[in-house]
């Protein structure tokens, strides 16, 4: 089974449907709402386990409330972790977010207290195919690239900002958001961004830029893929969904053109599925989207 490491952040999110986001000081109601597993690292996980991938998961809980409900949810799906750390009277991190009509979020997020995540169990971690990790904890993120780059398998940064630039230098490809390659080059074009990325780090490089599309370094430079034309109704979690299917597609040793189609098709469905990461698609439902989808 194709395995992927996924370290970074894992979160519980309380979820609320509304019409538009709040932009006032006042009381809000709604009569949707749902509590779903987040942060990163663990909606990436989920989504690889979700397509037959084995996910293993390093992050970092407390001992409290939260955590034994990060960590349920996360064993419901199927995420190997044993080498989550949980850190005695720390508190885990939980995010208040709001999506409105047009499936756009808000949120707010608690980072925790006390948390430690370890990574000596890294020199002893069994078969690997690929690590994917975000930039939650530069030290962990380190080491896990490290790994990958050890091991010779690809080793993928979740770019969001901020991005510490010697993780871009540790990864064999880094996958920025808009907001992350923004950061770091405010003024560039976005093609002229990626070049210098790549050029400075030597690394394969690729912002998503939600329903534009991907652009991405190819042979011939920058190329685009375009995202697919959806009705989003709950954006929550698609990001971190299309850096686990792009590294599982990594994994199969796909390349990376194939591996951006599938991510993008995968963000997709999870933007027409209410629910955060629990609109991750089962590999049959990726594959037929993909069929009907691909010209």
């Amino acid at each position: 089974m194709t395995t992927v490491l996924c370290v970074g952040a894992a979160v519980v999110d309380f979820l609320f449907h509304l019409d538009a986001l709040p932009n006032r000081a006042e009381k809000f109601g709604t009569d949707e709402a749902e509590i779903v597993g987040g942060g990163c690292a663990a909606n990436a996980a989920v989504a690889v386990a979700r397509l037959g991938g084995r996910a293993v998961l390093g992050a970092r809980l407390g001992d409290d409330s939260i955590g034994d409900l990060i960590l349920g949810d996360l064993r419901a799906e199927g995420v190997d972790v044993s080498n989550v750390t949980r850190t005695k009277d720390a508190r885990s991190s939980f995010s208040s977010v709001y999506v409105d009509a047009q499936g756009e979020r808000q949120i707010v997020n608690f980072r925790g207290e006390g948390l430690i995540l370890d990574t000596g169990w890294l020199a002893s971690i069994g078969m690997l195919d690929a690590v994917l990790t975000d930039t939650r904890r530069v030290d962990a993120a380190r080491a896990a690239l490290d790994l990958a780059s050890a091991r010779g398998v690809p080793g993928v940064l979740d770019g969001e900002a901020p991005v510490e630039p010697s993780l871009m230098s540790a990864a064999s490809h880094v996958a920025l958001s808009m907001q992350g390659l923004r950061s770091l080059h405010p003024n560039l074009p976005v093609e002229q961004a990626l070049l210098y990325i790549a050029r400075d780090h030597g690394c394969w490089v690729a912002v998503t830029d939600g329903a534009n599309g991907v652009w991405f370094t190819g042979e011939g430079g920058v190329e685009h893929i375009p995202a697919h034309e959806i009705a989003p109704v709950d954006t929550l979690g698609a990001g971190d969904i299309w850096h686990g299917v792009f590294a599982l597609a990594l994994a199969q040793n796909k390349t990376e053109y194939t591996a951006i189609c599938e991510a993008n098709a995968a963000a997709a469905l999870k933007c027409m599925t209410r629910g955060g990461r629990a609109g991750a698609p089962t590999r049959a439902q990726l594959d037929d989207f993909l069929k009907e989808n691909t010209k």
